[in-house]
């Protein structure tokens, strides 16, 4: 009988009462071993040479070198997959975009309130799920942000057959990377975007912020109603669904609040079954790095509609979960290496452009 090895995780959090709920935590899972705890990154540092832990999980706030700091550190020195334990506020989702930019490979956010109250049972299971898929990732350190290219006024005009286009995006873990790193590769003049990134309330606003920054489109946090056109990208606001609806002529979103689905709100699949519906062959449907199948049959009903879809390759994916899912159940038409989808959707975009799209199209197949 083959014995597989547990998980070694080591537990990073100045507040002992964390330190001993996310043992408690973990331990219910019979395969991860939590392996030691550390009040701070001086302990954390010694106990990592010593224990050699396959994941880490770490507080984004404490006292003295920050876990920002001890990341960036770690990363450089000695990278490791870190899933980082957050709070629901503006504060933290800053600094949790941060780390996810160092290299992070996801976060679970702390209940609000008293944590002597206890965790949810979703809860419980996501932090575990997480440092599931954490012990798997290919950690990809970035210690820069994402350099935006720029382009002359003229460059990257849309074609009349894809100017009503639209590009729909779903991603989890480590997608906040992969989505930095696409948006700051395109022209002003791309075709919208619709956005699902994992996420809860207050993180999303401020992951929609971060790529206005660094993207030459204007992103935003989407509201019901917002229209989708070039040069536009609406991100799915954390505890709520996004939907592609039609609009005088074009593509607006819909907002709503509803059951998760696949355990998620929003939902992947929630926005690619949308796009299917009301945009078929007008439609990108492009699935990021991230673990779990959400998306993976809203892609296949978007290919089934004429769209084409394309996954991120295993390679450049932090977790390749559901772009792998997307592809067994046959809705992929196009793997694509994360650096290379920037290009393909230009490609898409602008079909008159140039002579090398279609050996492109056909290379990525």
């Amino acid at each position: 009988m083959r014995v597989t090895r547990k998980i070694r995780a080591l537990i990073i959090d100045d507040s002992a009462l964390m330190r001993q709920v996310l043992t408690m935590v973990l331990h219910q899972d019979p395969e991860i071993n939590v392996v030691g705890t550390a009040a701070n990154p001086l302990i954390a540092r010694e106990k990592i040479k010593s224990l050699k832990p396959d994941v880490l999980t770490l507080d984004v706030e404490m006292p003295g070198m920050d876990g920002i700091t001890f990341l960036e550190k770690l990363m450089r020195l000695h990278p490791l997959p870190v899933v980082m334990v957050s709070t629901h506020t503006e504060k933290g989702a800053t600094a949790t975009l941060r780390a996810l930019d160092l290299g992070a490979v996801d976060f679970v956010a702390k209940p609000q309130g008293s944590m002597r109250e206890g965790l949810s049972a979703e809860l419980m299971e996501e932090i575990r799920a997480k440092v599931r898929a954490a012990a798997g990732a290919h950690v990809r350190p970035s210690l820069v942000a994402p350099s935006v290219i720029t382009e002359s006024p003229l460059a990257y005009i849309v074609s009349p057959g894809c100017r009503d286009g639209i590009i729909v995006i779903g991603a989890s873990a480590g997608g906040t990377q992969a989505i930095s790193e696409i948006m700051a590769k395109l022209p002003r003049s791309t075709p919208g975007i619709a956005i699902v990134q994992h996420m809860p309330p207050k993180f999303t606003a401020s992951f929609a912020e971060r790529l206005n920054q660094q993207s030459n489109l204007e992103v935003r946090e989407a509201k019901s109603g917002d229209r989708l056109k070039p040069g536009v990208a609406l991100v799915a606001p954390g505890g709520f669904h996004m939907a592609i609806m039609r609009a005088a002529g074009g593509y607006a979103v819909r907002v709503y609040e509803d059951e998760p689905v696949n355990r998620h709100r929003p939902s992947v699949d929630v926005l690619f079954d949308s796009a299917a519906r009301m945009a078929g062959a007008n439609a990108l449907g492009i699935i990021l790095t991230g673990m779990g199948s959400d998306g993976a049959q809203g892609l296949h009903a978007m290919k089934l509609a004429g769209a084409r879809t394309i996954a991120q390759d295993e390679k450049s994916s932090v977790v390749f979960g559901m772009p792998e899912q997307a592809i067994r159940l046959g809705g992929v038409s196009h793997v694509v290496s994360l650096e290379r989808i920037a290009n393909f959707i230009t490609d898409w975009a602008n079909p008159d452009r140039s002579p090398e799209r279609d050996f492109r199209l056909k290379e990525s197949s």
